[in-house]
């Protein structure tokens, strides 16, 4: 499935990848005999090949059941973006070009720029004897 652009991984080289990588990783959770799991390779494919900077990785699930198990993955493609080591952002099922860049570039955004919870306002309600 992986080529030399898009890399397997495995259960030691997986975590490597994470801690290695400067930027987004982007993994793809894929198997052997799943039809659009080989369209999606060759979609990674050209976005591997367009940005050579982003790591791109594929994990065969039939292979490594454990990471699959590790990070909830049921059906494939489940592509999967990480940045400093921690999932960021996940997609199932086929994605275009398109989609593949815009699910890794919403990953890739700092954590500075997630969603924070509202803040508490204090006395909101008063009770009523």
């Amino acid at each position: 499935m992986a080529s030399s652009k898009v890399k397997t991984l495995d259960d030691s080289s997986f975590d490597e990848a994470l801690a290695g990588a400067t930027g987004p990783v982007l993994v793809e959770f894929t198997a052997t005999w799943c039809g659009p799991c080989r369209m999606q390779a060759a979609v990674l494919e050209r976005v591997a090949t367009e940005d050579p900077e982003l790591v791109i990785g594929a994990v065969d699930v039939d292979d490594y059941p454990e990471l699959a198990a590790r990070y909830g993955v049921r059906g494939m493609p489940t592509l999967v973006v990480f940045k400093g080591g921690q999932e960021t952002n996940r997609r199932l099922g086929l994605a275009n070009e398109q989609a593949v860049r815009a699910l890794v570039m919403a990953g890739a955004k700092p954590a500075a720029n997630a969603m924070q919870a509202p803040p508490v306002e204090e006395n909101r309600t008063q009770s009523r004897a």
